[in-house]
């Protein structure tokens, strides 16, 4: 196995990455309060979003590529232009840490997860908010839009992931089955898949026709992020000094990966399914190819 690409992103723990839908680049942040961008051709670095003043927990890109989104420790959310790294807005409404972002498939709005037990909708062109989700409980970790923005889940302490139609904001329903707390909720680039991951150390997988679970898989370690590949046949996981990723209709593992520290914080897989990297508590970021470029012609 060939040993990965390392990157020395952050002075402190990485908190979240992901790859642009273009696969051009890289994206990354961290406690260090800063966002890194990095090039997908060389791992080099292109641009550093400075403005926070404590950690950034999460970052996401607009469907156009135009805007990144960020939510802090310092309570904000805020929104960049892209690639130029110019500050649009700052977000201010929650009362805590935010610990999740998330952009509407239109880019028109971005979602904001917060300790403060809400989720907040916020219109991306005026910086205004827009509405507040009630019906949760403390600490949301992790939200996701469905691909054809019908629908907003949100996930964090409490063991119900929460579900709401979008844009009316109107709840539809817990969906049940962790045991404690929900650390991670994505749906699939197709919406045929919701992903989850609990504090009990396991992987859910629901079908979004009946949100009925479809897999379940015992996971060796806590764990705290997982992402789909674009062909939405496998699921990664970060756990505990490492990675793995499974094939969704078996439920059988594809392909694992061991790293040398104990706090994996973040995975993401390339729209091409060339990469797979992970962040982690040392500040590196890991890449592994998983699957070889297509021959040139």
């Amino acid at each position: 196995m060939d040993p990965p690409i390392v990157i020395d992103a952050h002075t402190r723990h990485v908190s979240d990455i992901l790859f642009s839908l273009d696969n051009s680049v890289l994206i990354t942040c961290g406690m260090d309060n800063l966002t890194q961008i990095w090039s997908v051709n060389d791992w080099n670095q292109l641009n550093t979003l400075f403005g926070h003043t404590n950690s950034v927990n999460s970052v996401a890109i607009a469907a156009k590529g135009d805007f990144l989104a960020t939510g802090s420790t310092d309570a904000t959310v805020k929104i960049w232009q892209y690639p130029s790294g110019t500050l649009e807005h700052t977000l201010s409404g929650h009362r805590k840490t935010v610990a999740t972002v998330a952009f509407s498939p239109t880019g028109e709005y971005v979602a904001s997860g917060s300790y403060d037990g809400h989720v907040k909708i916020w219109d991306v062109t005026s910086g205004t908010e827009q509405l507040t989700l009630t019906n949760l409980r403390r600490n949301i970790a992790s939200i996701s839009f469905s691909p054809d923005g019908k629908f907003l889940v949100a996930g964090g302490l409490g063991d119900d992931i929460f579900l709401w139609e979008f844009p009316s904001g109107e709840f539809i329903r817990q969906i049940t089955g962790h045991e404690t707390a929900v650390s991670a909720v994505t749906f699939s680039p197709d919406g045929e898949w919701l992903g989850s991951i609990g504090y009990e150390q396991t992987l859910k997988i629901r079908s979004t026709k009946d949100w009925e679970e479809h897999l379940s898989i015992s996971l060796e370690s806590r764990a705290s992020d997982l992402d789909f590949t674009s062909d939405n046949k496998k699921v990664a996981a970060a756990i505990d000094y490492g990675v793995r990723m499974w094939d969704i209709r078996s439920g059988e593992i594809h392909k694992q990966y061991e790293l040398p520290v104990k706090g994996v914080y973040t995975v993401s897989v390339s729209p091409t399914r060339r990469w797979l990297a992970v962040g982690s508590a040392d500040g590196l970021v890991r890449i592994w190819q998983i699957r070889k470029p297509p021959m040139k012609k």
